[in-house]
């Protein structure tokens, strides 16, 4: 009908938002995983809270997603609980374990099950690179993200995000099971330097 796959999973949403009462049985599966990251986060955000308030919705909701910063809501709000299928991890490899168990988890496995799936090693090793460079920018970027001004050049570093970068740098060359406390302590005093 020409209309995208996120087009027609917020159609979907918008009638069971519409139609859901405290009696409904909702169940939904990664909402908005279709756009960015940010909007998607937003949305997913939006729906758990309307269903969860009792006089909007309050349904019995099954809501699986990746988006770990739901698992904040538990706290926030009354009725939500967070669950997780339970993983043992062998070095490199994972095995799941077909449990669910209480709590949330921060972890994503995507790359492991790539991997599970047949996806050549040489594709789910460089998706690995991409994500420590990913995880590692947004660890640089995400604290200072929130004052940028919006109108400014993307790509562009302000001095903050590239003193962070130094440090990160250094703290990736940084072999923990050599270091001696009073090494750890000067470490850190060099990098609050290098901040100033």
């Amino acid at each position: 009908m020409g209309q995208s796959t996120f087009m027609v999973e917020m159609m979907e949403v918008a009638t069971i938002l519409k139609e859901a009462t405290n009696n409904s049985l909702v169940i939904l599966d990664e909402i908005g995983r279709g756009t960015s990251t940010y909007d998607g986060l937003s949305i997913a955000w939006a729906v758990a809270e309307f269903i969860a308030d009792q006089e909007k919705c309050g349904a019995k909701t099954l809501f699986a997603t990746h988006y770990h910063e739901l698992t904040e809501l538990e706290e926030k709000l009354e009725g939500i609980k967070n669950y997780s299928i339970a993983v043992k991890e062998k070095g490199e490899d994972i095995i799941f374990l077909r449990k669910i168990v209480r709590g949330g988890t921060d972890e994503s496995y995507g790359i492991h099950v790539a991997r599970l799936a047949g996806v050549p090693k040489m594709v789910t090793k460089k998706a690995d690179e991409i994500l420590r460079s990913l995880e590692r920018k947004n660890i640089l970027t995400g604290q200072k993200q929130e004052k940028q001004d919006k109108k400014q050049v993307q790509g562009q570093f302000d001095m903050y995000n590239y003193k962070l970068a130094e440090i990160a740098h250094e703290v990736d060359k940084i072999n923990l099971d050599e270091l001696t406390p009073i090494d750890a302590l000067n470490t850190l005093v060099r990098m609050k330097e290098k901040m100033k």
